[in-house]
């Protein structure tokens, strides 16, 4: 209870960050159909935000060094509102891509933030809890944000202000909390090539769940609307996505850790083609089918990432782990800024069902790239222990080392 307390400042931010930002992406897709703007325009948003994702995971370090942990959250809470409020102001699709880019920014630079100041108050001991309490704050804001649209009707004003206003909240828990701000971490390095180094399955693991994650996300509306679901059913839609993911980590990571990563990965992306067929189908189910493969979606499709992770840190020397998050994070923004306009191009191209179609064909090509992996090297005798891991910012590393560092078999 008392980590709890010494934390609510930070986890608080966190929630009403989480429902400003998280709630912009399926609202901007209906406002944009809304407004009429084309479809592609439409992924072209969800494109934008990573591309201001990746700028603020880079940037926030080093304006950290700079300016301290309480001006930059503000700096960056101040850029989402920005764009959140200038939506309404001017009608146009890459006005709108630039103020997502904004939000981008200011998700990666706040959680840039937070995760710098927990790492430097936790402790060995409270590590564990810490994570655990910040894995259940972060998810369920984010289920939250999703079924957000569903009360914000779209094209308004009034539904942007409301987000801005959430958005600006999240700056009063920090700016009124007694926590002394910590010493500014050193900004990691961005070498890229390290995963492909450590582990090449991984990256490709990680460039197919941004291409699941990043298109549901960003288009699901779309899809949605197109298939004909009433706004409440998109963000029922959107939700249980989250919710399958989050509900997949525990069975998921006890596979990860007693058997061989790679074939976990496998089955992990065969599951998904099956899911992504279902989901295809949606058009022909009642309301529970369409929560049900969406939620069967999010099982098999979210967990990717954090076995990809877990396979590249096997493979990987313990003054790497940071480095090693980071790269991590870069494929994963290189993934998400390409899929939600490859999505949007193909609904326009050939209606609805392409999404995941494309979704299944990167998780078929991954399954082929598993097996050859498996036959190019064998798994690592020594492995590091399954960390559930958020994409949120390069910092995140270190607040994952030293849990990766336990022996998964002792587990």
């Amino acid at each position: 209870m008392r980590l709890l307390i010494s934390f609510a400042a930070l986890f608080l931010s966190v929630v009403l960050l989480q429902l400003s930002t998280g709630g912009v992406g399926p609202l901007d897709a209906l406002s944009g159909l809304a407004l009429d703007f084309t479809t592609a325009q439409i992924g072209l948003l969800g494109s934008a935000h990573f591309v201001g994702f990746f700028i603020g995971c880079w940037f926030a370090p080093r304006l950290m060094g700079t300016i301290g942990h309480s001006r930059a959250f503000a700096a960056f809470t101040a850029a989402g509102a920005i764009g959140l409020l200038a939506h309404m102001l001017v009608i146009d699709p890459y006005a709108w891509a630039l103020m997502r880019m904004a939000s981008g920014l200011c998700v990666a630079g706040c959680y840039t933030v937070i995760e710098a100041w927990l790492q430097a108050k936790v402790t060995n001991e409270t590590r564990g809890r810490a994570m655990g309490i910040y894995r259940v704050v972060d998810m369920g804001a984010s289920l939250a944000a999703q079924l957000l649209i569903s009360v914000l009707a779209p094209a308004s004003y009034v539904s942007y202000n409301l987000l801005a206003l959430l958005c600006c909240a999240a700056l009063l828990p920090l700016t009124l909390s007694r926590l002394r701000e910590p010493e500014t971490p050193e900004a990691p390095r961005l070498r890229p090539m390290l995963l492909i180094a450590c582990s090449p399955l991984a990256a490709a693991g990680v460039l197919v769940a941004a291409l699941s994650s990043a298109s549901f996300r960003m288009v699901g509306p779309l899809y949605g609307q197109q298939v004909g679901l009433a706004v409440d059913q998109i963000a029922g839609f959107l939700a249980v996505f989250v919710l399958g993911g989050a509900v997949a980590q525990y069975p998921v990571g006890w596979l990860a850790d007693r058997y061989d990563r790679r074939w976990v990965l496998i089955g992990l992306s065969v599951a998904a083609i099956l899911s992504s067929v279902a989901t295809a189908m949606t058009e022909n189910l009642d309301t529970f089918g369409i929560l049900m493969t969406a939620f069967f979606f999010g099982m098999t499709t979210f967990p990717i990432y954090s076995v990809s992770a877990a396979h590249a840190h096997d493979f990987a020397e313990a003054h790497e782990r940071v480095e090693l998050s980071a790269a991590l994070m870069f494929f994963f923004a290189v993934g998400a800024i390409a899929a939600p306009l490859m999505a949007s191009t193909l609904i326009d191209a050939y209606g609805p069902p392409a999404m995941f179609v494309m979704i299944a064909a990167g998780h078929a090509l991954l399954v082929v790239f598993g097996l050859v992996r498996m036959r190019a090297r064998p798994t690592a005798e020594r492995r590091t222990a399954y960390v559930w891991s958020p994409r949120t910012s390069f910092l995140i590393g270190r607040l994952t080392g030293r849990s990766r560092d336990k022996d998964a078999s002792g587990r």
